[in-house]
């Protein structure tokens, strides 16, 4: 039993996770009708009869083509996808056999799935599935008092009788089971989630969260699972979940390996009357904070009813694929920079260990210096990275070099003088070739 158990506690290959660094997320369900946020459902307490009789026929992307989608992806700079296979709402977008509420059911009579995956994968990108552990139109789900549309029901307890968490949560290991059995090799398995802490709460036990990692791990030893499944020490990659940590994850001191999640918007699903769209820059900016602290970053679409991704989401795309033409290179393989080097003020650093370069994100122009302390005398180059230009490492001039006590320069500090136009790029970066 040890041996078993040590075996299905083994965490996936996170190998190829850590170099690509950047990753698309796509949430789509019946809510993309709605168009108001992911969890309508939930917000506005539909019971799920009328959720069903509202959306599940009117369901009809027609304008779907998940080429586009790829392509959008892959120009960017992605290197890995993750979709809503069932969001909470617990509609299916493959051809399940465990549910009638899927989409080869609805208008659009085919599993989205397949050919999804399929489309990824023609443009290199990774597949990663995600899966929803609640479900709020599901049976045998127990209606607790903290999420989901019945949860203020005042018939709940009668609603209930009946319902089995126990056959639940066999009914979700022949859903993953279908899922990676029916599209090849699957990178990314992603659960959400678990919520013990609240009141009437659901965790590992009410997922049996053990047996369904061990069944993973007996199909797929090398996937990446997420850490939802409150399993303490049972997760290969941490997900924060719209912030930004100010440093990077670690377990009893350690690094460990995490991914911010996060939107183009307030919300997953898409919103059509949502205001507050980040703008392409601080997404770039974003990028380049995750992986200056050893992170990745899983940005999210959510896609139409009709299958598209809207105009906004593809404006921002498209200029984040514009920078990261030019500056790829400062993020693939990379992340924090070498112990003793610190990032100057309003910049950040990120470090190709096999390479040995260093790479210098300058987020606010400044006049022509930057100083870097403890890297004087360790870099052979330095370069602008959208243009391959030379940038000058000589120094201060000599009656500035006079100064140098007085503007707080330590005898191991490398100054670089930058030009005093501003590159026309989202992020400025500069490129050291170390020693």
């Amino acid at each position: 039993m040890g041996i078993e158990k040590e075996s299905w506690r083994q965490g996936g290959d996170t190998s190829w996770f850590t170099h690509d660094r950047f990753g698309l997320f796509i949430h789509w369900g019946l809510y993309s009708l709605g168009a108001r946020h992911e969890w309508l459902m939930d917000r506005e307490q539909i019971p799920p009869d009328v959720y069903r009789s509202r959306y599940f026929d009117k369901f009809d992307p027609d304008l779907y083509d998940p080429a586009v989608w790829a392509a959008a992806a892959a120009d960017a700079g992605m290197k890995y996808f993750v979709v809503t296979t069932k969001h909470h709402e617990g509609f299916c977008l493959w051809d399940t056999a465990q549910t009638d509420f899927k989409a080869p059911n609805t208008p659009a009579r085919r599993d989205l799935i397949a050919p999804m995956v399929d489309a990824f994968r023609s443009r290199g990108l990774r597949a990663g599935l995600y899966y929803s552990l609640l479900d709020w139109s599901h049976p045998d789900f127990v209606i607790d008092p903290s999420h989901g549309p019945l949860r203020n029901a005042p018939d709940k307890d009668t609603l209930n009788r009946g319902r089995d968490q126990s056959r639940y949560a066999a009914y979700i290991r022949r859903q993953v089971e279908e899922l990676l059995t029916g599209y090849g090799d699957i990178d990314v398995m992603w659960f959400d989630f678990s919520y013990p802490q609240r009141p009437g709460g659901k965790g590992h036990k009410d997922w049996e969260s053990e047996e369904l990692v061990r069944l993973i791990r007996k199909l797929r030893p090398s996937i990446i699972l997420d850490d939802r499944l409150d399993l303490p020490g049972i997760g290969d990659v941490i997900t924060p979940e719209q912030f930004q940590p100010r440093v990077r994850y670690t377990r009893d001191g350690a690094p460990v390996v995490w991914e911010a999640c996060q939107t183009l918007s307030g919300s997953w699903g898409y919103h059509r009357d949502e205001a507050d769209w980040r703008d392409a820059d601080e997404l770039i900016r974003t990028l380049i904070d995750t992986v200056s602290k050893g992170g990745n970053l899983l940005l999210n679409v959510g896609p139409t009813s009709r299958g598209e991704f809207d105009e906004r989401a593809l404006s921002r795309l498209s200029d984040i694929g514009r920078w990261m033409k030019r500056h790829s290179r400062a993020i693939y393989g990379c992340g924090e920079a070498p112990a003793g080097v610190a990032a100057p003020p309003d910049c950040r650093l990120t470090y190709n260990a096999e390479t040995r370069r260093l790479y210098l994100h300058i987020f606010a122009w400044p006049y022509k210096h930057i100083h870097l302390d403890g890297l004087k005398g360790k870099v052979a180059y330095a370069q602008l990275l959208h243009d391959g230009s030379e940038v000058a490492m000589s120094g201060l001039e000599e009656w500035q070099a006079a100064h140098a006590r007085n503007v707080g320069l330590a005898p191991d500090t490398l100054s670089i003088t930058l030009p005093q136009l501003r590159p026309n790029v989202a992020v400025p970066v500069v490129e050291f070739f170390l020693k």
